[in-house]
């Protein structure tokens, strides 16, 4: 059964694997938002780029996810700022306070069909010990100008046509569209711009070659001298170390058969995006099509039949009763790259290679918007990047992820079973 993105989306954009050998100046591994967005802005600039991708552009993450696009960083932004510093901090605030605009800015320039929407995101409180977090971000937030609302329970059921939260976060920056259609337009504008895509193409090996790097695949060579590694969750041993530093989770989506307008009227009446914030994030939004999406953690493995996610359409119903009688049509899900710090790595780990993943969550938006720095730093190596540029590290014991995941999702369900 494919995803629910798949039945709806675009149509893919044709693109024959490599076959034959390429000379240009940046070489792109990966086909996902962080790879697409950064071949736009260097082919929109004159530098010839090839992306390589093995699949087709969205195969990932990135035309999987729960379609938010979502302001700012996992950590609230005082604490960045104490992580890093003022000058560094802020710059990272600022930039992932602005991802959103520039993911519907590049929308609206490129005429993406991808049912964008800026309806808003909602950081949900199930518990008071949450508000307080919230009623703390919502401070930080308003201290910099930004366009958010601390709601309380009352305001919080209005929006949302459920009692279950007793406070919640407004975010008017964020907003939804539908993740594969966001990733092939953006493969489409990238060719137009100039840029050499191929699907079907996995790179087998990487080596220097003089001062420039060829990627080896299965019919056909790249030398390009600069590369970006951009394979997030999917990540394998491509580059010594990377895939060890960060953990790839299992996120799994439901959705369910078009509402029936009575019953969608009151579900998410406001067609905001919601997540919650306990120690296993639930999120959701009703798109377009008046079909409910609802996600969190799923299966150890991909999936492909609702019945593989019972928890999820469960809690749909605790949240609204008047489920109980629709169907759910769709549940896919897949790897998305976490990281131990919880923040994107931007990594540059030989002269001329650059990697980028680990988004947290929050790839919509960030990782497209990094795409234009990650363009410039290619095209001029003394570009900033506002997100800090770290060495590779690998995480201890990382043969085990597998079981450490399945222990935090263990943890997380007592802790949000207890409030604490």
């Amino acid at each position: 059964m494919p995803n629910l993105y798949q039945d709806t989306a675009e149509p893919p954009v044709t693109l024959p694997p490599l076959d034959g050998d390429r000379r240009v100046d940046v070489v792109i591994v990966g086909g996902g938002f962080t790879g697409l967005s950064t071949a736009l802005s260097l082919a929109q600039k004159g530098t010839r780029c090839v992306v390589l991708e093995s699949h087709e552009p969205g195969w990932g993450a990135s035309g999987r996810n729960g379609g938010q696009v979502n302001p700012g960083l996992k950590i609230d932004p005082d604490a960045v700022e104490h992580n890093f510093g003022v000058e560094r901090g802020s710059r990272m605030v600022a930039f992932a306070a602005a991802a959103p605009d520039y993911v519907f800015d590049l929308v609206s320039r490129h005429s993406i069909r991808c049912e964008a929407r800026r309806n808003g995101t909602i950081r949900a409180a199930v518990r008071m010990r949450q508000a307080s977090r919230l009623s703390s971000a919502a401070e930080q937030w308003l201290r910099r100008g930004a366009a958010v609302e601390l709601l309380d329970r009352d305001q919080m059921a209005q929006l949302t046509g459920t009692d279950r939260y007793v406070a919640g976060l407004l975010d008017r920056r964020g907003g939804d569209l539908n993740p594969l259609s966001f990733a092939r337009g953006l493969a489409r504008a990238a060719q137009a711009a100039g840029a050499e895509i191929h699907g079907g193409t996995r790179v087998l090996s990487l080596s220097r070659a003089g001062n420039c790097w060829r990627a080896v695949t299965a019919k056909g060579t790249v030398t390009a001298e600069k590369i970006l590694l951009a394979t997030n969750g999917y990540t394998d041993d491509l580059w010594p170390r990377l895939r060890q530093s960060i953990v790839p989770v299992f996120g799994a989506i439901v959705a369910s058969a078009a509402l029936p307008e009575s019953i969608a009227q009151g579900v998410m009446p406001s067609r905001a995006s919601l997540y919650e914030i306990g120690a296993l994030t639930v999120y959701y939004r009703v798109d377009g099509g008046r079909r409910l999406l609802i996600g969190g953690r799923g299966p150890m493995n991909e999936i492909s039949s609702p019945q593989a996610v019972p928890h999820l359409q469960g809690y749909a119903r605790r949240l609204w009763p008047a489920l109980e009688q629709v169907p759910w049509t769709h549940a896919w899900g897949g790897r998305l790259a976490m990281t131990t710090d919880h923040f994107p790595h931007v990594h540059e780990p030989a002269p001329g290679a650059m990697a980028c993943l680990g988004y947290n969550g929050r790839g919509v938006a960030v990782s497209t918007a990094l795409g234009a720095q990650l363009a410039q730093r290619l095209m001029n190596g003394s570009a900033p990047v506002d997100l800090p540029i770290t060495p590779i590290k690998s995480i201890g014991l990382h043969p085990f992820w597998p079981l450490a995941v399945r222990a935090e999702i263990v943890r997380g369900r007592i802790v949000d079973a207890l409030g604490i």
